[in-house]
């Protein structure tokens, strides 16, 4: 059931549940997913209901502009298990371009793993990654192909759907006032996205922002421009548009307030909001990994001892600690 659908979006909790028992097969377990249900007042009930009721499996997503997914749990009881969706992985990017990885021998012998498209066409591997960079993981783009033109429109309702929906919009329906600023936002979005995998301060934005008379000097009121600036970068976390990774004091084993490090949760949107350019590969490539090692279980913190820069590691299945040194 999809919930902004004309045919479903004006029901009333008692409504979807009695919906539901109608389509239910006597004897088998039914399978209900549920998109946007949230639009729909009570709609926990309703959830809570079927539960207890009828022997099932429920799966509810929605968007972060009506509920957070921290605030599942509050209204669901019982057993509620989250998970977490990402963009697609390099190797998942492949598999939805039709790309296949296969191994060819040389001349000489040699063994190298080459790209073939759907209509038998050849690439490197490298190439293929270079594609990945460029477009990133949103799945929609698999649907218009490697068009730039078309990448940029999509990812543009992807940036938009976040920040105005996901973002105001929800602070509007909670009747707070912490995030007003449309252009503030776009400009820390920007500044994120520019320095992804740089070791960034709260305090030093905000007083960035003071100086560029994007925000009033919070001292003379009390509140610190930082308050600000971390309440618009928790909005941020809030929505899934940017990860935050925490420095971890590896001679002390604790974790630190200061100076940690921003990704973006797609490599493409970076390119949407900075531009298609070769600009700052490095970085880049952090990004990527630091989602890659998430899909894997990875639980990640970065680290420094004297001017050595590392991440300790830590598999959540199995316990195990590592570190990747750079």
């Amino acid at each position: 059931m999809n919930f902004e659908s004309n045919d479903f979006r004006k029901m009333a909790s008692d409504d979807v549940y009695a919906y539901v028992k109608k389509q239910i097969v006597p004897g088998k377990r039914m399978y209900l997913f549920f998109d946007e249900i949230q639009r729909i007042d009570a709609w926990e009930d309703a959830i809570n209901a079927l539960r207890v009721d009828l022997d099932c499996d429920i799966y509810v997503t929605g968007s972060n502009a009506y509920l957070l997914s921290s605030e599942y749990s509050a209204y669901l009881s019982g057993g509620c298990v989250e998970i977490k969706m990402l963009p697609l992985s390099f190797s998942e990017f492949l598999y939805f371009h039709n790309f296949e990885v296969r191994e060819t021998r040389s001349a000489l012998g040699g063994v190298r793993k080459q790209v073939f498209d759907k209509n038998g066409e050849r690439y490197e591997l490298r190439e293929a990654f270079e594609a990945f960079m460029r477009f990133g993981g949103m799945p929609g783009i698999a649907d218009i192909g490697l068009d730039q033109e078309k990448a940029l429109s999509l990812l543009d309702g992807i940036y938009s759907t976040v920040v105005v929906r996901d973002i105001l919009e929800r602070e509007r329906r909670r009747g707070q006032k912490r995030i007003t600023d449309s252009i503030l936002l776009r400009k820390l979005i920007l500044f994120l996205a520019d320095n992804i995998g740089s070791n960034v301060s709260i305090a030093s934005i905000g007083n960035t922002f003071v100086n560029e008379g994007l925000l009033e000097d919070g001292r003379r009121k009390g509140v610190p421009s930082a308050h600000t600036v971390q309440a618009y970068v928790n909005a941020l976390l809030e929505s899934y548009f940017i990860y935050e990774i925490k420095r971890f004091d590896i001679k002390g084993k604790e974790y630190l307030r200061t100076l940690g490090k921003y990704y973006i949760v797609d490599i493409a949107l970076r390119n949407y909001l900075l531009g298609f350019r070769n600009r700052d590969s490095g970085h880049a490539i952090e990004n990527v990994v630091y989602f890659e090692l998430l899909r894997r279980g990875y639980d990640v913190a970065i680290g420094k001892i004297d001017n050595m820069e590392g991440a300790p590691v830590r598999r959540l299945k199995y316990r195990q600690v590592k570190v990747l040194s750079r």
